[in-house]
């Protein structure tokens, strides 16, 4: 945000989006605006009807984090469209190796296409390289050249290069990670969807968790310590606006099952 945007310049990001975005908003002066989501998804109306002559940022993450959701590619262009070409687009596609290939590219054309688009990537998620810290974004030149003028001289290791490069060089990892987080995904969803009566819902996701809204006797919060108490680690989101969310991660087959196993539990006790 600070290579495009600064004091008296708005920013803007769907409510419910990476939390990061306000903070790289405010980081360099400008203010961040939130558009209002269409049921926990990006909304690309909302959106648009927040440009106006100040902004000149708009961050859309693609599947978004926390919630997963996504827009195709014809979503994503369409937004595009309505934006003026001062405006920058930045896709944030951190979460892409878990999309279908056969489904679309969630907007990664369009940096090839427009001087005001900015995709970027990262190894952290489905690569396994967190701890690396590193990430790609390809977009038009002037922009990279931008960006280029900014960022620290020596920002990878050339340990990190490596692994990154390592990690490219097997797909097949990719591959099984993204049929496997598929298949557990759509175990999990159906066994929550089974407890429905229980005020449980699950928001549609194409990311390696699901968003679980608790919108009965038991709460989030209770379901975030007592599955906790077995074992399992989740996110609890008060803080960015979900006090009655929680994000879980898709793990194995045997960890998922106990996670159904410790929701049905701890629903059928508050009731």
């Amino acid at each position: 945000a600070s290579a495009f945007a600064g004091p008296g310049d708005e920013v803007i990001y769907v409510h419910y989006g990476f939390s990061l975005y306000d903070i790289a908003a405010r980081r360099c002066g400008a203010t961040p605006v939130v558009a209002p989501d269409a049921d926990y998804g990006t909304d690309a109306d909302a959106v648009l009807a927040l440009v106006g002559d100040k902004t000149r940022v708009v961050f859309i993450a693609n599947p978004n984090n926390p919630t997963g959701s996504y827009i195709d590619r014809a979503e994503m262009a369409r937004l595009h469209a309505g934006l003026p070409r001062d405006v920058l687009l930045v896709i944030d596609q951190a979460y892409a190796e878990y999309v279908a290939p056969a489904a679309d590219d969630g907007g990664l054309a369009l940096a090839e296409l427009h001087s005001n688009v900015l995709v970027t990537r990262t190894f952290s998620k489905a690569y396994g390289l967190a701890g690396e810290r590193v990430g790609w974004g390809t977009g038009a030149p002037e922009l990279i050249e931008i960006l280029n003028r900014l960022r620290g001289p020596f920002n990878l290791s050339n340990g990190a290069q490596a692994c990154a490069l390592a990690a490219l060089g097997d797909q097949d990892f990719i591959t099984r990670s993204r049929e496997h987080n598929l298949r557990e995904r759509t175990r999990f969803v159906a066994a929550v969807e089974a407890l429905g009566n229980h005020g449980l819902r699950a928001i549609p996701s194409e990311a390696n968790f699901v968003l679980l809204l608790f919108e009965g006797a038991l709460t989030a919060e209770a379901a975030y310590k007592g599955l906790a108490e077995r074992g399992t680690i989740t996110r609890w989101l008060p803080g960015q606006g979900l006090p009655h969310g929680l994000r879980i991660t898709i793990g194995t087959a045997e960890q998922m099952d106990a996670v159904a196993a410790g929701l049905r539990e701890l629903a059928e006790a508050a009731r």
